[in-house]
């Protein structure tokens, strides 16, 4: 598949904004920039294409009208400048749409709201009625609340998340670099700019840097993680300059701009993608060699023979990941017994489960059910 046919043909689209496009690298809200997004957001409706915004700048504003020059590292200071600059971002928005006859809406999200099944299918509900009426979402991370504990840690991942939970063909991701390199353009004048790859390729998360700006949490490597996640669900990622004129409806028209990253992945199912879009596990279990090749290669369940270690404290029931012994996570699932008891019957054969804890919940540490698989 090649680039025009990605944001040309998709029927419904993430669209992802970074701080710096929004304030205009910290300086408060860019109103023209604002407007210009708007617009070219009621053209894709017009179009009929379902799009879905999500936006960062909440903290950088409330940063600008504070007078404050560079992002606090004290939580309680980013949820003030986060309560204060939500307020403004989203009348800015709302001010956008109306003048092109759009309804527009807001929706916080924490990690904590799409761990809980209930609330993550009741998310998606919400999401979904709202597109059906023509509205636009516009999605932040709610930071006047959240706690480490809760975070999804920036906007890009929330983007990916978010195309995940609507099921969106197409994840755009706006920033204030022209897309993707194979190292630092701004250390190495003879890096080659990366036009077409696919999404979840090792490589590029060696060739991400770090943070691209003062005022955001992200940088490339969390873009190319964005668009691995997105890539489960089938959905391809264009990453591209937000200084481009006019570059929503270009690449709606079907122009080559910015870097795609193309979804190669098995879509999975809708269970199966919450499991996946679990931020924080609440432990690990340390698989053999061929309990690793039973759950990747043959779909099967993970039984306690083949579990040679546990970290963390867990319960029934809690997300934990798999892992090889050098610590790369293979797949995750819901458990089906305490850390307490997994320690008890590591390397033992399903039919020495009763007999070692005096009674058997399930023969299986993890039922394939309830496990996804992250990596082949």
């Amino acid at each position: 598949m090649n680039t025009f046919s990605v944001i040309k043909d998709a029927k419904r689209i993430v669209i992802k904004i970074g701080s710096s496009l929004i304030t205009n690298y910290g300086k408060g809200i860019d109103y023209p920039a604002i407007a210009a997004w708007a617009a070219q957001i009621a053209a894709l409706r017009q179009a009929g294409k379902e799009v879905v915004l999500v936006s960062s700048g909440a903290i950088a504003e409330g940063m600008a009208r504070l007078g404050w020059t560079s992002r606090p590292k004290e939580v309680n200071k980013q949820q003030a400048a986060a309560s204060i600059g939500q307020m403004g971002l989203i009348q800015a928005y709302e001010k956008a749409f109306s003048t092109h006859h759009l309804l527009a809406s807001q929706i916080l999200l924490t990690h904590e709201d799409l761990a809980d099944r209930l609330r993550y299918i009741n998310a998606r509900s919400t999401f979904l009625t709202l597109l059906d009426l023509g509205v636009i979402p516009i999605v932040n991370e709610n930071d006047t609340i959240v706690t480490d504990e809760i975070r999804l840690g920036d906007n890009d991942t929330l983007g990916a998340v978010v195309t995940n939970l609507i099921d969106a063909d197409a994840l755009i991701i706006l920033t204030d670099q022209t897309g993707l390199y194979d190292s630092d353009p701004r250390k190495n004048p003879q890096a080659q700019f990366i036009h077409h790859a696919t999404a979840g390729d090792p490589a590029l998360e060696k060739m991400a840097g770090g943070s691209g700006s003062m005022v955001g949490t992200g940088g490339m490597i969390t873009k190319v993680l964005a668009a691995k996640r997105a890539a489960s669900t089938g959905a391809h990622t264009i990453i591209v300059s937000g200084h481009e004129e006019n570059v929503l409806a270009r690449l709606a028209a079907g122009e080559t701009i910015g870097t795609e990253l193309q979804a190669s992945h098995s879509v999975r199912s809708a269970r199966k993608q919450w499991l996946a879009d679990h931020l924080r596990v609440r432990g690990k279990i340390v698989l053999d060699a061929g309990a690793i090749k039973a759950l990747t290669e043959q779909g099967k369940s993970l039984l306690p023979i083949g579990a040679i270690d546990v970290s963390g404290t867990f319960k029934r029931g809690d997300l934990v990941a798999c892992v090889d012994e050098n610590g790369i996570e293979y797949a995750r699932g819901l458990i089906n017994y305490a850390s307490s008891d997994t320690r008890r019957i590591l390397r033992q054969p399903t039919h020495k489960i009763a007999e070692i804890l005096g009674s058997i919940h399930n023969e299986e540490l993890i039922h394939r059910d309830n496990l996804v698989v992250l990596m082949p």
